[in-house]
């Protein structure tokens, strides 16, 4: 009698140190299933599929709790190889092909078809030939089963992204043995033909008796492909439905949840309608894994902004590109001024000053003093905490040390003083002074991008609360840009909700959890009203 599950994932937990990343997680997939595993950006997906397949990540730092069953039996899955010779594949978002090689050769990787010779049956199996008819016979019969009309001598290399993804499809569906095969967000490159097509040919190896996790922020897809869904929360299961049993509105809700109380407490206020400090029109950003497609937004004086959605899908690459920081084209006014891009420096002689998303490796020098820190920008954008001495020019030393304990005491920065390397700080005191060093440049519109990154929840509280007090009391017009929407709910104005690089939706920050799920999840208000949730 053959086992109800292929796979089970019972009680899964684990820590990292202090932190508990999975906690009593348990996933079960049947035979011929297609199982939708959703969850936000830090739910926990990508740890449990790490358990699955046996990774070094999981083994070096502790193993998990739990146990993990295949067809019933208690199994042990030492490493990703394992995994392969247990019957589990894996189709991954970023492409693990060879671009010099044809396709036949990449789908037939690692299991070859070889032929004796002579030379061989003297010196060993190394020796072989390579069967090729054989080969290219099998990979024909892979790419039919993608539905893929591609020659299977064809290079990988130049390829469309979308054939690739099917030929990663193919290799699996080559292997032998295969009873469980993980999709980790199959559809990202893919074009919506394409993702139609993907989803029409998952289903047809599921009818093979092949099981599927399907992992995807795509809601509509879920909708059209899953028998059953299960979504993650903060590291915990929060519910396994059958496709049936729930809808695209529910689903969302489920994903974001409640997560507590607001993290700061703010006056309510109306939202600011004044002058527009920023006017964004038709914003395209080629910022590799965060790119632009086209955004248009306003941002009032005096506003607090937030811009939230998913890794990868744009939020990064709008204020980057407004600084220039990569390749931009599009139309920008900051306080009714066209500002010009191709050069940071613009945008920061136009006013506009930027906390960076990544402190260690562009927002601090870490080997210089907290002082050097804060007023370094402004000293090479503007010449100030300078003097002159004749034909020499030095560091204004008296006002330099004046400006840092200032901000030292302002935005509590908890050190020795200011002469201390920024270096030896804890993350959120970095963070705080990436903020001084902004602020040093006496900016009238600030980017602040995932300022609590990295840092405890005592240090987020601060961060977030002097972010309201500069807005508050100094009028600072401030855009926010956060993985964490319990952040941007708790000091935003407005909440914009960017996927696949397109503005989706401006929420105000009491919007429900459903409307904030189907934003993230690249559905626009009302889309998931036509015709009705289920395909």
């Amino acid at each position: 009698m053959s086992a109800e599950y292929v796979l089970q994932m019972n009680h899964i937990s684990k820590r990292y140190g202090e932190n508990t990343v999975l906690n009593d997680v348990t996933l079960q997939v049947r035979p011929g299933e297609i199982h939708a595993l959703l969850g936000e950006n830090g739910a926990g997906k990508s740890t449990l599929m790490n358990v699955l397949f046996g990774m070094p990540v999981i083994h070096a730092t502790g193993g998990f709790d739990g146990e993990v069953l295949l067809d019933g039996e208690k199994t042990s899955i030492t490493s990703p190889h394992d995994a392969m010779l247990k019957g589990i594949g894996m189709v991954h978002q970023e492409f693990m092909l060879l671009p010099g090689f044809t396709v036949t050769e990449n789908i037939k990787l690692n299991r070859e078809v070889t032929n004796r010779n002579f030379v061989s049956r003297l010196m060993g199996k190394n020796l072989e030939t390579l069967d090729m008819k054989a080969m290219s016979s099998a990979a024909r019969k892979a790419l039919d089963s993608v539905g893929m009309s591609i020659d299977e001598y064809t290079r990988v290399e130049g390829m469309p992204v979308g054939y690739m993804q099917f030929v990663e499809i193919a290799r699996e569906i080559d292997k032998t043995g295969i009873k469980l095969l993980v999709f980790d967000e199959p559809t990202a490159v893919l074009t919506e033909s394409e993702a139609t097509q993907l989803v029409s040919v998952m289903k047809e190896i599921a009818k093979s008796g092949i099981a599927i996790i399907f992992i995807t922020h795509r809601l509509d897809e879920v909708m059209a492909a899953a028998d059953a869904i299960t979504i993650l929360r903060d590291g915990r299961l929060v519910t396994c439905r059958a496709k049936q049993d729930t809808s695209i509105v529910e689903l969302a809700e489920l994903m974001i949840g409640r997560k507590g109380e607001a993290m700061v407490s703010t006056e309510p206020r109306e939202v600011p309608q004044g002058n527009v400090a920023l006017k964004v029109c038709d914003l395209w950003v080629n910022m590799p894994g965060e790119e632009v497609k086209g955004v248009s937004f306003d941002v009032h004086e005096g506003e607090i902004l937030g811009i939230g959605g998913l890794a990868g899908q744009g939020k990064l690459g709008i204020p980057n590109g407004v600084m220039s920081l990569y390749d931009a084209m599009g139309d920008v006014e900051i306080f009714g001024e066209k500002l010009k891009l191709g050069n940071a420096s613009n945008a920061l002689n136009a006013g506009i000053a930027m906390v960076s998303e990544d402190r260690k490796g562009v927002g601090l020098l870490l080997d210089q003093s907290i002082e050097d820190n804060i007023v370094f920008t402004a000293m090479q954008i503007h010449g100030e905490y300078l003097r002159k001495i004749g034909p020499f020019t030095q560091k204004n030393d008296k006002e330099i040390r004046d400006v840092a304990n200032k901000m030292i005491a302002d935005l509590d920065i908890r050190c020795f003083g200011p002469t201390q390397h920024a270096g030896t700080l804890s993350g959120g005191n970095q963070q705080k002074v990436c903020i001084a060093r902004a602020l040093a440049m006496k900016p009238r519109f600030l980017f602040v991008s995932e300022p609590t990154r990295g840092i405890d929840i005592g240090a987020k509280k601060l961060v977030l609360e002097t972010l309201v007090r500069l807005n508050r009391e100094q009028g600072m017009t401030i855009v926010m840009v956060s993985s964490e929407l319990q952040e941007l709910r708790s000091i935003s104005d407005r909440i914009m909700i960017v996927s696949e690089g397109q503005l989706v939706d401006i929420l105000p920050p009491g919007a429900s959890d459903a409307d904030f799920g189907l934003a993230m999840s690249g559905i626009k208000p009302g889309e998931h009203k036509k015709g009705g949730d289920a395909p």
